[in-house]
């Protein structure tokens, strides 16, 4: 279980980017983090792996807590938190399989992560976990050869191979068609319901968070104001995290597309 309590980062210009924010991500939950920007998420997410560094609060993976660690028991504990960025951040002149054997630098030696040579273990996986997604036809082309959408899945490759117990996503379908954003999204969270791993999710787009996610975290200004199941968004909810809009004709396209992915499920 992911725990962060009273969690608060101020950045030397005095702007407050997170007041005293307090959540619980239990194993297997998948969660949406939604606000307008500048309303904290990707700093919430970077301040879990200390990519950013909290001013105040605590941070508990399980029963370890990720503020206290010095640079080599951080280095260990990042292990466990997998990453999947927005503009996907894989190496573009390397192969696919490359990749995601990339997610396994922090267990191999300098030697074996310089020469590239790999436990046979970790091939292995990563043919497995390519497949699952799709790509194992596609292991030895290079990064820059790829769509948005099988970049994004090789990525996705890259954070599962750590073997992580939580999945810190950062807006994954920025980049991507509608049509591929559903696809990835639909599969994060099969994934984390396979692997009963937790997963926080950045995301703009309120209609994806509603259709995939099982809970939903609204932030405004750094605080937490939402949480809970999607359906509970009313149009109320809406406005206090981004303001004036006509909320009313985004829940109706969102019980529509809902009812379409179910349709289109029960006849596969």
């Amino acid at each position: 279980m992911l725990r962060i309590e009273n969690l608060t980062k101020r950045y030397k210009t005095g702007d407050t980017a997170l007041k005293s924010v307090n959540l619980e991500v239990p194993k297997g939950q998948v969660l949406a983090l939604i606000g307008p920007s500048g309303a904290g998420k990707s700093t919430l997410i970077r301040c879990v792996n200390r990519l950013v560094e909290p001013t105040e609060g605590r941070i508990l993976l399980g029963d370890k807590e990720l503020t206290t660690l010095g640079s080599g028991q951080l280095r260990k504990a990042r292990r466990s938190m997998a990453m999947i960025f927005q503009e996907y951040a894989l190496v573009e002149r390397l192969s696919v399989m490359e990749n995601v054997l990339s997610g396994r630098l922090g267990y191999v030696s300098f030697w074996r992560s310089f020469t590239r040579r790999f436990p046979q273990s970790d091939v292995t996986e990563a043919y497995r976990l390519l497949e699952r997604v799709g790509l194992d036809h596609m292991a030895d082309k290079r990064a820059d050869e790829l769509s948005g959408g099988q970049r994004q899945r090789v990525g996705i490759c890259r954070a599962l191979i750590q073997n992580p117990a939580l999945l810190l996503v950062d807006e994954p379908t920025a980049s991507l068609d509608p049509k591929t954003s559903r696809q990835i999204m639909r599969l994060i969270c099969e994934l984390c319901e396979e692997r009963g791993l937790a997963a926080i999710i950045n995301i703009h787009d309120v209609l994806l968070a509603q259709m995939f996610a099982k809970r939903i975290v609204g932030l405004q200004l750094g605080e937490i104001v939402y949480d809970g199941v999607p359906d509970g968004l009313t149009p109320d909810q809406l406005t206090l995290i981004y303001g004036e809009e006509d909320w009313e004709a985004t829940i109706d396209k969102v019980k529509d597309e809902s009812d379409e992915i179910e349709s289109i499920e029960i006849v596969q």
